[in-house]
């Protein structure tokens, strides 16, 4: 058995063909059709009126903050299970990252502890569609109309995932999705913002292109940033969304043979579904009663021995040197046992079984 990477893009003649012609036309850089086309058609794809282009996730979810206006004295809410860029992003800002815990089943932040964490600072809140589940949006949503708040979905994780029938991104004010290598589709970085609001698609348009005056070239009255995504990048995020129906397929059909040959050893849990939920599976999620950190990290050597390669979940943010600590431990214990396995569109179910078969080998012998 060759090595299993924990992820791989999918690339297909598709691919190769669009980025091929990309190249031939010239526009190499921030301008040329696939910006456009790709856009478009994202934009279609989750249900929004409009999407923005940027460079990466991160910069994607620092334009969102910035074009809300949001700076030093706001705070913003965050589940504490989430990758880094998700904090990132705010502190950029000079806005204060308030660290909430998530919810057991979904791996999502908790809308109750959003309740209790808001303060008359609190000027939005960033929920994390985590690892292809979506978040509570509707109890989100609700907390945010009462008490006037912004909510700007992180959907990097969930190209596809959906709530009660709508899609991830277009249930908050503006949503931001990833396309690194190891997402659901890829542009190899790059990065996207979904939103029905016209102004606001103005004004991110603005500061992903260093602010410039439309009136006036190389005229500035704002710090802006050079966030834009070429039109290379775009070619191969063309080609990728044109797949995305057969990618997704292909995620849960990986979920749901894990979960066959898993679901009945003692203590072992993958991802869950909320009955209002489409999960999308970005990675099959493993947690393993009784790890500690270090037993999971023992475990997670002895898969990589066996040719399998492997992920913890995130660290809780609260726990990194630059934020501040949170009582989180239901973050915190699923960091402590949670972990990632291969799950990319191209595993085929041979591969499967062998994951498996060597993870109840390991797990019986101790």
């Amino acid at each position: 058995m060759n090595f299993i990477p924990i992820s791989q893009p999918s690339i297909t003649q598709k691919e190769i063909d669009y980025v091929t012609d990309a190249v031939k036309s010239g526009w190499v850089s921030s301008l040329g059709k696939y910006i456009d086309i790709f856009e478009e058609k994202f934009a279609e794809f989750v249900g929004t009126r409009y999407a923005v282009t940027a460079s990466n996730g991160t910069a994607a979810l620092h334009l969102a903050v910035v074009a809300h206006d949001i700076g030093p004295g706001d705070e913003v809410i965050i589940p504490d299970l989430t990758f880094i860029a998700t904090a990132n992003a705010v502190q950029y800002t000079g806005a204060t990252v308030v660290c909430v815990d998530v919810d057991k089943d979904s791996l999502c932040i908790d809308p109750r502890k959003v309740e209790e964490a808001i303060t008359d600072r609190t000027r939005a809140i960033i929920p994390v569609h985590v690892y292809g589940h979506p978040a509570d949006m509707v109890s989100l949503r609700r907390i945010a109309q009462q008490h006037g708040l912004v909510v700007i979905e992180d959907a990097a994780e969930s190209h596809g995932a959906e709530v009660l029938g709508k899609r991830a991104g277009s249930l908050g004010n503006c949503g931001i999705f990833s396309f690194y290598g190891n997402k659901i589709i890829t542009s190899g970085e790059g990065g996207m913002i979904t939103t029905d609001d016209q102004a606001l698609y103005e004004r991110l348009k603005v500061f992903r292109d260093h602010a410039m005056s439309k009136e006036r070239r190389y005229w500035h009255e704002l710090v802006g940033f050079n966030y834009r995504m070429t039109n290379l990048q775009a070619a191969l995020g063309v080609a990728q969304l044109e797949r995305i129906d057969e990618l997704l397929e292909r995620k849960r059909e990986i979920f749901h043979i894990y979960q066959r040959l898993l679901s009945g050893y003692p203590g072992l849990r993958l991802n869950r579904e909320a009955p209002w939920a489409k999960n999308v599976y970005w990675m099959v999620c493993l947690e393993v009663e009784g790890f500690s950190g270090e037993r999971r990290d023992a475990f997670m050597e002895q898969l990589k021995q066996r040719d399998i390669d492997s992920r913890p979940y995130f660290y809780p943010v609260s726990d990194m040197p630059m934020y501040v600590d949170a009582d989180t431990p239901v973050s915190h214990e699923l960091h402590q046992r949670g972990i990632n396995l291969p799950s990319y569109f191209d595993l085929d179910d041979a591969s499967i079984e062998y994951i498996c078969e060597n993870i109840i080998a390991i797990l019986d012998e101790g």
